[in-house]
């Protein structure tokens, strides 16, 4: 079997190139200045969306645009997976726009090319089963846990619940300590250092990924609101 990766962005490379080493995959992306991971099977659209398999590596904010286009051109026994980093969105779309033919699995590993540099071995990786038959789920369950990974399964709005802080709080304190101007320091403290990873970690991916993240988590707004009362809390506590 197998599987096709649709869109070969900065993770969607990384997780071709990591799956290639355990199945058989081949690729599609739009910009044809995109390099082709190792082991991986360069192909055209139509190619890529007629696999038995196919993992859409796409932003969020593209998602609907892609399944627009694509779902009339799917082989009719099909499992699709996403991999975006929210849930409810995504899974919502694939549910509406996906034929009634079609297996739907919501996926996030939890990890990208920064995060996984040193191996994946542990690291989380979320499946949200959505239309998909209790065999197959286990068999991807096995699949992904075969490769290192910690896999769990949770509901799309437990998912983003849960990322709305675990995730979003990382990516909008990097986004402000890199807007503050923050830089290595030979007198960093290794508090100090640690805040410099995460600007690193969270500032490599695509100011789209953060965008898409705080506005298509449905509980990202109340992460910011608690966030910034807790904010003017210390500076109530400094000023007073």
């Amino acid at each position: 079997m197998t599987v096709g990766v649709y869109g070969l962005g900065r993770f969607g490379s990384f997780w071709a190139e990591m799956l290639a080493r355990s199945v058989p995959v081949c690729a599609y992306s739009r910009s044809p200045d995109r390099s082709t991971p190792a082991g991986v099977r360069r192909v055209g659209e139509d190619e890529v969306l007629a696999q038995p398999v196919v993992i859409l590596c796409v932003a969020i904010s593209a998602m609907e645009e892609v399944l627009q286009r694509s779902r009339g051109r799917l082989a009719r026994e099909i499992l699709v997976m996403d991999t975006c980093s929210v849930k409810t969105h995504p899974v919502s779309l694939m549910e509406r726009l996906l034929p009634a033919t079609a297996s739907i699995l919501g996926t996030h590993p939890m990890f990208g090319p920064d995060s996984a540099s040193g191996g994946a071995a542990g690291l989380p990786m979320i499946l949200c089963p959505v239309r998909i038959a209790a065999r197959e789920l286990e068999k991807w369950r096995a699949f992904f846990s075969s490769l290192g990974l910690s896999v769990s399964l949770m509901t799309p709005d437990d998912h983003d619940r849960e990322a709305a802080f675990t995730q979003g709080v990382a990516h909008y304190i990097g986004r402000v300590l890199s807007d503050l101007g923050v830089r290595r320091s030979p007198i960093g403290t290794v508090g100090y250092n640690k805040l410099l990873e995460i600007v690193e970690q969270t500032c490599n991916d695509p100011l789209q990924l953060f965008l898409d993240l705080q506005r298509y988590n449905p509980h990202t707004r109340e992460m910011r609101a608690r966030l910034e009362k807790s904010l003017q809390a210390v500076m109530a506590s400094i000023d007073g």
